[in-house]
Order: C-alpha cells, then sequence, then structure tokens
C-alpha cells in the first residue's frame, strides 16, 4: 500500500510581486514599437543607446589576458591591490583604522554591512531617506531590521527637504542606523551641499546614530573628489562609519559586480576584529568574491596612463549627463513655455525625480513606448540626441 501523497512544501508559495525596476524592463523588452525608449532601468548608455566599454577597460582586460592568470580563489576578503585602491579612490589620505573587502557590487556591499551590523547591533532599527533606493528596503529587512523612513525629498521645489530633514534625523533614537546617499541621489538626483552635510555630521554625533553611507556613483556627480566629500567629512570626524560603493557605473562594468564594502573603526585593534567578523560573513554567504572584475579595477587604479584615461572617459561621462538634462529642459520648455523644468539642471547624476504622476507615466508607456518607474523618475543618462526630442515631445503632451 502506497504512503499517503504529502503537499509540496512550495504549494503556499506566494508570488512576489515584480521589481518595481527590473518590471519595467522587462516590459520595455517585449515592447515591439520600434521607437521605443526604456527611462527606467539605472544605467549609463553612450549617444548611440548602448553601454560603453570605457578604453581603460579594454586595456587593463588585454593586459589580464595576455599573461593568461590562473583561475584560483582569492582570500575572503577579495584582492588585496583592489581593497587599498578603493580606500584610496573613497577616503583619499584618510588611511587610519579603515576595513574594505570586496564585495559583489554595491548591493553586495550593502548586504555584507547589513549582515554585520545585525550581529553587533540587533536591536537598532535603520532609517532611509524619503524616497530611497528600492532595494534598501529590501536589503534592510531581509537582514532583520524594522526599516523606517526619514524626510528628503521636497516635491514642491523639486529639491531637498533641508527643515525636515534635520527634523527627522533629529528625532530618530540614539543608536539607530541612518542610510545616507553621498552623491548622485538614487532615485531624485538631489543632493546635500558641503555646508547640509557638516550639518548632518553634526546631528548624526550628537544622536550617536551609526552612519551607513551609499556611494554607487562616484564621478557622476561633480567629479570623483567632490562626490567623496560626505565619506571623507564622516571619515573623518567620527568611527564607525559604515559604507558601501561601486564600480559598475563609473567603470561601465555592471555585469562584473565590482563592489566593495569599507568601516572607518576606532582603532587598528577594533578593526581587526570587525575584519574577521566580516570574512565570516562572506564565507557564510559566497566563500570568496570573483577574480576577474577586481583585477581590472585595480590596474586602472593603480597604473597612472589607465588611470588618467579614465578620469578623461568618466568625465565625458559625466559631462554627456549635464547636456542631456541641459536639452531635456530646454525641449518640453518649448514646447509647453508655461513649465518650468530648471529643476533638472540642478539634480546630480543618473536619475531624475520628475514630478510625473502616475497616471502620466502610464500614458507615456501605453501612448508613447516610453517607460519610466511609476515615481516618475527617469534615468536621463538613458536620453541621446537620436531619442530626445521624441521624449521630449512625450513628455510635453502628457504634462498639457
Amino acid at each position: 500500500m502506497n504512503a499517503p501523497h504529502s503537499p509540496s512544501p512550495l504549494a503556499s508559495v506566494p508570488l512576489a510581486p515584480a521589481d518595481p525596476i527590473l518590471g519595467v524592463t522587462e516590459a520595455f523588452v517585449a515592447d515591439t514599437s520600434p521607437k521605443k525608449v526604456n527611462l527606467g532601468v539605472g544605467v549609463y548608455t553612450d549617444d548611440n543607446g548602448k553601454i560603453p566599454l570605457l578604453e581603460c577597460v579594454r586595456h587593463a582586460e588585454s593586459e589580464r589576458l595576455k599573461s593568461a592568470p590562473a583561475r584560483g580563489y582569492l582570500p575572503i576578503d577579495g584582492l588585496a591591490a583592489y581593497d587599498t585602491a578603493v580606500q584610496e579612490l573613497v577616503f583619499g589620505s584618510q588611511k587610519e583604522n579603515l576595513v574594505t573587502v570586496q564585495a559583489l557590487g554595491g548591493t553586495g556591499g550593502l548586504k555584507i554591512g547589513a549582515d554585520f551590523l545585525k550581529q553587533i547591533n540587533p536591536a537598532a532599527e535603520v532609517w532611509i531617506s524619503e524616497p530611497s533606493w528600492e532595494n534598501h528596503r529590501q536589503l534592510f529587512e531581509a537582514a532583520g531590521f524594522k526599516v523606517n523612513s526619514y524626510r528628503y525629498y521636497d516635491p514642491k521645489t523639486h529639491g531637498l527637504d533641508v527643515l525636515g530633514m534635520q527634523q527627522s534625523l533629529n528625532a530618530i533614537p540614539a543608536g539607530s542606523i541612518v542610510v545616507l546617499h553621498t552623491c548622485c541621489h538614487n532615485p531624485t538626483g538631489v543632493d546635500l551641499s558641503e555646508e547640509q552635510w557638516r550639518k548632518v555630521l553634526a546631528v548624526v554625533q550628537a544622536r550617536g546614530l551609526v552612519p551607513f553611507l551609499d556611494l554607487a556613483y562616484q564621478g557622476f556627480g561633480d567629479g570623483i573628489d567632490a562626490d567623496a566629500y560626505a565619506a571623507r567629512l564622516f571619515a573623518g570626524a567620527m568611527s564607525p562609519v559604515f559604507l558601501s560603493s561601486s564600480f559598475s557605473k563609473s567603470l561601465s562594468l555592471y555585469g562584473e559586480r565590482v563592489g566593495a564594502f569599507s568601516l572607518v573603526a576606532a582603532s587598528a585593534d577594533e578593526a581587526a576584529r570587525s575584519l574577521s567578523q566580516l570574512k565570516r560573513i562572506v564565507r557564510a554567504n559566497y566563500s570568496n568574491p570573483p577574480t576577474h572584475g577586481s583585477d581590472i579595477v585595480a590596474r586602472v587604479l593603480t597604473t597612472p596612463e589607465l588611470r588618467s584615461l579614465w578620469e578623461q572617459e568618466l568625465g565625458a561621462m559625466r559631462e554627456r549627463i549635464k547636456a542631456m538634462r541641459k536639452s531635456l529642459a530646454e525641449g518640453i520648455k518649448q514646447r509647453v513655455p508655461a513649465s518650468d523644468w530648471t529643476f533638472v539642471l540642478k539634480q546630480r547624476g543618473l536619475f531624475s525625480y520628475t514630478g510625473l504622476t502616475k497616471a502620466q507615466v502610464e500614458r507615456l508607456r501605453t501612448e508613447f513606448s516610453i517607460y519610466a518607474i511609476e515615481s516618475g523618475r527617469i534615468c536621463v543618462a538613458a536620453l541621446n540626441a537620436k531619442n530626445i526630442g521624441y521624449v521630449a515631445d512625450a513628455i510635453a503632451k502628457v504634462i498639457r
């Protein structure tokens, strides 16, 4: 006699909602319109609508392949030359009590830091900006934290809610973890000035908060050093400071998943003990990181000729985005003279919070095959000479 059939443990698994960004890309791919434009995904594309292969990367990769390197395991904390190069790029002359481990992109860096924080501060709560990158909430909730929001964006001015942010931070309980976008805020493109950063630092110190800085777009705002201002300010003033960084955008290495988690400790002993725990977290998650992308980054950052070439290429990407911001604002103004889109020029990085409503975003999609996030966030870096006029026309029609 056969034993009774047991129900599958998967039988009651619910269908998860589509990712708000990747779901847009899936719909875009399925669209057959020859005029379709994807303004949803946060990827830099050149004026031909292609993800560029940077010349500095091409040279570094060529040299690596010529040497026919072995494919052995890296140390748990990653390629040493890469970790050191990350520290110098992010923190500049600040070299005391730094810990850096190679991570699987900026997301991986956030995950390593979140898991470590849950070990050492399990009762804390996490605070993210309103709005924030969608994955911030998921990452910290998955690590076991309750996630709250602090005020950040002012829809009336399309800029920073300075007073609201300060009031929110001043009300956060001591010991809480506050996630701060260092530059090129995702999704709004609205950044803090240096003076505003100093005020935020003062609040974080006075309230006894734990800062977790997200530096995913270094070089896309105002330059490599300018975009690292907040990281260097916090690192020179307090500890601990947690930081996640990425080369996905700045070196156009999206699929290589090259990122890092860094920690500013209070002493060399504290740094060593923290590193030992971070390595345990990495070991339990994926054992050790991949070699190819980190080797390319290390070669680019440590070879003077390649470093100079990279800075030129990064600067060109940054200036092209600014040119697209200008073209978009002017294009909409020409078509709808009563509109004012100059706020787009003040925002920084890949993204713009346009103020488009959910209904307007839906019209862009159904009537014009232009895909954006429901919040009205668009990726300005996806605009180019071939589609900017079409996008400006479409936006003008939905905002009239």
